[in-house]
Order: C-alpha cells, then structure tokens, then sequence
C-alpha cells in the first residue's frame, strides 16, 4: 500500500535551499561546479594510484567539454594545469608535464611600456616621423629627394584628410623643416606637390571604399528597361 502524501512545509524547504552566495568559490567558474566538486573529491582520495586515475578521468571530461581545443598544441599541458589551479594545489598526482606553483600562477607580467610619441602635428601620424627620421639617415642623391617628395606628398593628404581645407606647399614644407628638425629643406624649392583637387578626389575615393555599398539599386534588363515590379498593396475604394 503506497504511503500518504505528505504534504512539505514551505517554511523547511526554503531553509534548506542552497544558494550561490554560501557555496565555495569557483577558481575556474567556466568548467562549473560538479567539476570543482569532482577535483575536491579527487583529493581526499587516500590511495595515489586511484587517485591518478581519478585525475586522469577528470582530465578526460574537461576536454570534452572543449573539443575545439582538441587540435591546439599543449591542450593537455593546459588541462593538467588547471586541473591542479582549481585544486589550489592540493591535488598530489602524477602529471605528465611539470606541476606549475601558486607563485608562478600570481606572477605578474612586466608593464609594457606605450608608444606614445606626443608628436606636435598629430594629424600627421607616427609613421610620418618616421619616414622622415629614415629620410635624414639616408646620403644625398636622387633617392633620398624621391622619398622627401612623397613623405611632403603624404604629409599634405594628411593635412587634407584632417583638416578638409586647402593648404599650400608652403606650409607643407616649413612642418617638414620642422619636423625633420632642419635637415630637410624644401623651403627655397622650385619642387610643386599634387594638387588640392587630386588629393582631396584621393581621400574621397578611399573614404568610399570603407563604405559598406548599398544593394537596393534596381537592376535594369539588357533593352535597358527597369523590371516590372508588382504592387501588392490593395488599394481601397
């Protein structure tokens, strides 16, 4: 005979309710917490050959859990690391790779140091100072002239790109001298950069191609007609 229903008191079952504020916490939370539970259990093993195959399965079901890293070298280097970091070192097993160290893990990379250079024109950009420091380094001929017009040549598209506005050759070749500091003097040449209008019809093409293109042109059949298209809206009387 089946046992009486016996109804629960609400006020028991919200007592006994587990929530994730009071469980430990997760050192690796993307593996999820039977994984966590599974290490922890791992560890209170007493016999170290049971307790290697223990952490080889586990090793086995966190790579199923990413079989798109399958392929990646070290993949199994970086299970078994991990599998000792969400133990916070307290699993004592045989792993095939060296058993990394909490001192290593809180190892903190060097600052890399940013590349700003502050430049004075910054609508110029870096690589203009340093095609111009390149420029100084090289002997004089008709390579070095050839690059100084392209860097002037560049450095007016710039302004252009910037600035929307027209600007002289002038001004090109005096932010040269200065930027060259010098050594690059263009002031009393008879040397003529592009023009205004080919530069600026430049950056409009180039601003284009960035452009996503728009496929809603109706296309035209070969007599040169536009397509018949049909008009579902009904029209009311």
């Amino acid at each position: 005979m089946a046992e009486k229903y016996i109804k629960e008191n609400a006020n028991d079952v919200v007592y006994h309710l587990e929530y994730n504020a009071e469980r430990p916490h997760l050192i690796i939370p993307e593996y999820g917490r039977h994984l966590q539970k599974l290490i922890d259990q791992a560890t209170l093993i007493a016999d170290r050959e049971e307790r290697n195959k223990a952490a080889k399965y586990i090793i086995q079901v966190m790579g199923s859990l990413n079989p798109h890293l399958r392929d990646v070298p070290d993949f199994q280097h970086k299970l078994w690391d991990q599998i000792f970091i969400m133990s916070d070192f307290r699993l004592d097993v045989d792993s095939p790779y060296p058993i990394p160290t909490r001192d290593v893990i809180n190892l903190k990379p060097e600052r890399l140091p940013y590349p700003q250079k502050n430049p004075k024109y910054r609508f110029y950009g870096n690589n203009i100072k340093y095609m111009i420091d390149v420029a100084n380094s090289w002997e004089e001929g008709e390579m070095k002239n050839a690059l100084v017009k392209v860097i002037a040549n560049h450095m007016k598209k710039s302004y252009l790109s910037w600035n929307k506005d027209t600007v002289t050759d002038t001004v090109i070749f005096e932010h040269l001298y200065e930027l060259s500091e010098g050594r690059l003097n263009l002031l009393q040449s008879t040397e003529e950069l592009l023009k205004t209008n080919d530069l600026m019809r430049t950056n409009k093409k180039m601003s284009n191609k960035n452009q996503p293109q728009q496929n809603n042109k109706i296309k035209s059949n070969k007599n040169g007609k536009k397509p018949f298209q049909k008009n579902n809206n009904n029209n009311q009387k």
